[in-house]
């Protein structure tokens, strides 16, 4: 772990052994992204136990506060976050990528506002409103419908009244650029 530790030091600009030296940022994201895979690892581990939790994304902010996203096939409880935090700090701690336990842990859902970011999470959430955004810029909402493989098929109404139709479109998921669930009352 020694690495992880005289890595985190030269990308702040810290002295080292070579001398004060600034290391490009790029440097620094290859450290971080390393002790992303290693979080995700140990998050995959301790939600194994529990098949119906699955981990969406894990950031980690200059400040060192991981962000650990997790969701469930029936969501996820504020008690469950909290399990999963308590669980999985001990074990960043006992790795030590960071010196001093110099971090913070944040365990949550993903939340409404944070895009879909994988087919489990559509699975989810059919039969709910999103907002598509296509790679173009172009956008589409109506009511996700069907999840296959490689596309969706959201549901949507065109025109008012007598005219309004309900209309179907396949949408490719290579075609996506992001899909937002949309609250609607």
């Amino acid at each position: 772990m020694e690495a992880n530790y005289y890595l985190y030091y030269i990308c702040i600009g810290n002295n080292t052994e070579e001398g004060n030296e600034i290391v490009p940022f790029s440097f620094y994201h290859m450290a971080t992204e390393t002790i992303i895979q290693e979080i995700e690892q140990l998050t995959d581990a301790v939600i194994a136990a529990e098949p119906e939790f699955f981990r969406v994304h894990v950031r980690i902010k200059p400040t060192n506060n991981i962000k650990v996203f997790i969701d469930g096939d029936n969501g996820v409880s504020i008690e469950k976050c909290v399990h999963f935090n308590r669980k999985l700090y001990k074990l960043i701690e006992e790795k030590g990528f960071f010196p001093s336990g110099d971090f913070s842990l944040e365990v949550s859902s993903p939340g409404v506002d944070e895009p879909l970011k994988l087919h489990r999470q559509y699975n989810k959430n059919i039969g709910r409103f999103v907002e598509v955004m296509f790679l173009d810029g172009t956008k589409k909402e109506g009511k996700l419908v069907q999840v296959a493989e490689s596309d969706i098929i959201l549901e949507f109404i065109t025109g008012k009244g007598k005219k309004a139709e309900t209309q179907q479109l396949v949408i490719p998921f290579n075609n996506i650029k992001t899909t937002t669930v949309q609250i609607k009352f």
